[in-house]
């Protein structure tokens, strides 16, 4: 049986480190290839140098293309605009595409959405099993308390992030919003600052903090008068996302059509 080729975009970055390392470690899959953006200083390396993994014969790409071309399905863990010209390549060479990107705006998404009507994507916000179980969970949650319980959501990062809040907080009230029946858009409240006036009812706050090198912590918490509940979800290395990303590849290989989900995956 042939092994399933995974491609990897942005593969000299701490996730794209990571992916590479994860599809060589798991059973039945092999590297595709690996690019990067035009000028980065890990192009013409070896990817497996780059990774710790002994020397493979293939070297860190400028132009993805051909990687996509001998791919069935690429990673992307990188930022929008990138996101967005790779799944435009994904459509032109029929690789299916995994997405990890955060911070995309509605333009991205609809892009993307275009895309999966031609190949099959499996977009989210975190790939890591436990927190798709957390996002279960606060739908859960929000769909047995009302509003009494105000919905807060508070996430940290290393001080590398550029976006916020993460991609996972919106995975986490978009996933609250859905338990109340809610648009998320229409109860979303960003980071407070000044004199705010007093918490609307029925809003889904988010904090967003950064320091050090945390991987990722999220916690969502359901307040009402004289009682609390928090749900929380700690990262300590990248390689569960990794693990999450290499096993939507599994999954999504061979699907026709379509904009899948870490739920769909994990059949939750």
């Amino acid at each position: 049986m042939t092994d399933l080729q995974i491609g990897v975009v942005g593969c000299a970055g701490r996730m794209g480190i990571n992916l590479l390392r994860q599809i060589t470690a798991t059973a039945g899959c092999a590297i595709a290839g690996g690019s990067e953006r035009p000028g980065h200083e890990a192009l013409g390396r070896d990817l497996g140098d780059l990774a710790g993994l002994g020397r493979l014969d293939m070297v860190v790409e400028a132009d993805p293309r051909a990687m996509f071309e001998r791919s069935a399905v690429v990673l992307d863990f990188t930022a929008p605009a990138a996101t967005v010209a790779h799944a435009a390549l994904a459509v032109e060479t029929g690789a299916n595409l995994v997405i990890g990107t955060t911070g995309m705006s509605a333009d991205d998404d609809e892009a993307i959405s275009q895309a999966a009507r031609k190949i099959a994507i499996m977009r989210e916000g975190n790939m890591s099993l436990g927190v798709n179980v957390l996002a279960q969970l606060t739908k859960r949650l929000a769909s047995v308390l009302d509003d009494d319980f105000d919905i807060e959501i508070i996430e940290m990062h290393h001080r590398y992030k550029v976006d916020a809040p993460s991609g996972t907080a919106y995975l986490l009230g978009r996933a609250a919003a859905a338990g109340r029946q809610v648009a998320h858009d229409a109860v979303a409240k960003g980071g407070r600052h000044g004199f705010t006036g007093e918490r609307r009812r029925g809003d889904i706050g988010y904090a967003a903090l950064r320091g050090g090198n945390v991987v990722g912590e999220h916690t969502v918490i359901f307040a009402a008068d004289d009682e609390r509940i928090e749900l929380s979800h700690k990262a300590a290395d990248r390689a569960i996302f990794a693990r999450g990303a290499v096993r939507a590849a599994r999954w999504l290989a061979g699907k026709e059509t379509g904009l899948y989900g870490m739920a769909d995956v994990l059949g939750l």
